[in-house]
């Protein structure tokens, strides 16, 4: 009787041990591949515009070199490492790791003097910038040749230095869609079809990309909104064109985890010459949710 019952039991425990792996094996199998992790990266973006020297041009979208500097000297001294959009693309989708402390430094509309003060500081202090130029300017600078801090924008020579010296990673901010009228950016106009709204920004859109492509050998992943302006049907449109990233000009910090979707719609803090870098910092980590 005793061995019958040491039999059952054995034979049961079988079964249930069989059964166990079975449940687990079908779960691993289930987990989606876009699966959010526990963890979650904390990313913080500034986003800056134009460096100018002279004070009466500078404003809520102007700063000093000389602001800049201090920047990336507090960013270095509070072990903060810079990274750039493909950093975040070879995290999420190849599985690279990612600094536990990092920071993203973005420029929008491709000024000239992103590439006279930005640049030289950037190698300077061993960090990376993301710039995304506005291209129907860039095409205009590169013909015209008109060089100027104050109001000139990067050409196609200053773009290729920049990208080759590793410092610098270019994405896309539209071919001619930086305007408040007759759109507001990338936003869709009143009475305007969706139709007509998709095949109208995505010509745009796919005109810098050619651009930049067949003058720099380079093919953005991201697309940054200009002025953080798009329609509800926007997000899903970019995506179709083959975008990994997008970037807005909301002030929020972002969470970066192995989910393709968490580099969609990236917030950015805008950089003025109101507050420190440590106050801003101070600001953005309050922010942490």
């Amino acid at each position: 009787m005793l061995k019958k019952r040491v039999k059952y039991f054995l034979i049961n425990s079988l079964i249930f041990i069989i059964a166990l792996c079975l449940i687990t094996f079908f779960q691993i199998e289930r987990t989606p591949v876009n699966a959010v992790s526990e963890s979650e990266l904390n990313l913080p973006i500034i986003m800056y515009h134009s460096l100018l020297k002279d004070s009466k041009m500078q404003n809520d979208f102007t700063i000093s070199p000389e602001l800049f500097e201090n920047d990336l000297k507090y960013l270095q001294s509070e072990n903060y490492t810079t990274i750039v959009v493909e950093d975040l693309i070879d995290y999420v989708y190849r599985g690279k790791e990612l600094p536990d402390k990092c920071i993203m430094l973005t420029f929008d509309d491709g000024y000239y003097n992103n590439y006279y003060y930005a640049y030289p500081l950037l190698k300077k202090y061993n960090s990376k910038a993301v710039i995304s130029p506005i291209i129907s300017m860039t095409e205009k600078f590169t013909e015209t040749e008109d060089i100027s801090p104050s109001y000139g924008h990067i050409s196609v020579s200053d773009i290729k230095e920049m990208v080759e010296s590793g410092y610098v990673e270019i994405q896309n901010h539209s071919y001619d869609l930086h305007k408040l009228s007759p759109r507001k950016g990338a936003d869709k106009r009143y009475g305007e079809s969706n139709e007509a709204y998709r095949k109208s920004i995505t010509e745009d859109i796919m005109h810098a990309q050619n651009y930049l492509t067949e003058n720099v050998g380079i093919t953005p992943k991201c697309f940054v909104y200009p002025f953080g302006a798009k329609g509800k049907e926007t997000p899903q449109i970019i995506k179709d064109m083959g975008f990994l990233c997008t970037m807005t000009c909301t002030e929020e910090m972002n969470y970066i985890s192995k989910d393709t979707e968490s580099l969609y719609e990236l917030g950015r803090y805008r950089r003025d010459l109101n507050e420190s870098m440590e106050h801003l910092m101070n600001r953005i980590n309050s922010d942490i949710k």
